[in-house]
């Protein structure tokens, strides 16, 4: 079995979207999904595109995906990368297409200087936690994840 990675292509935003809903539903998150295809596609592929998508393939199949964006580290002083999200379909894991779309990012990392590579993984995903303990990846637990969404966002901008 050949494990391959590629850039997404436009042609590739129905599976990129159907790769979002797949993890949603294995966080138990699916409930919580709001973008639509049309939505996925214009943010990977639209003229204001500001995230990109790996596509792991197995055999020629695609099997997972990586979703990435720029970040920025004022204290590394360079930019990083920022994984929003990483899937491989249940049947295709432990085939090396995780690893190798992990792979694929730490490579961009280090051919543009980039300084860090960081995601979050949720706390009960110990499958995940355990395969990044294995990559080396470092827990930041002294970390906290902050986040507005909806009407706190509008609050805070002044719009109520």
């Amino acid at each position: 079995m050949t494990v391959t990675v590629r850039s997404a292509t436009p042609a590739d935003a129905a599976l990129i979207h159907q790769f979002i809903l797949d993890l949603a539903d294995y966080e138990k998150l699916l409930d919580t999904v709001r973008a639509t295809e049309a939505d996925t596609a214009a943010a990977l592929f639209g003229p204001e595109a500001r995230v990109f998508a790996d596509i792991a393939e197995l055999d020629g199949q695609p099997v997972g995906f990586a979703l990435w964006f720029y970040n920025y580290s004022t204290f590394v002083g360079r930019h990083g990368i920022y994984l929003e999200d990483l899937f491989v379909r249940p049947s295709a894991r432990g085939a090396g297409a995780g690893k190798a779309l992990l792979a694929g990012l730490a490579k961009r990392c280090v051919d543009e200087d980039l300084g860090r590579l960081e995601w979050s993984v949720l706390d009960w995903n110990a499958p995940s936690i355990a395969f990044y303990d294995g990559l080396g990846a470092a827990s930041m637990d002294e970390w906290i994840i902050r986040r507005l969404t909806g009407e706190n966002i509008r609050k805070l901008a002044g719009l109520f």
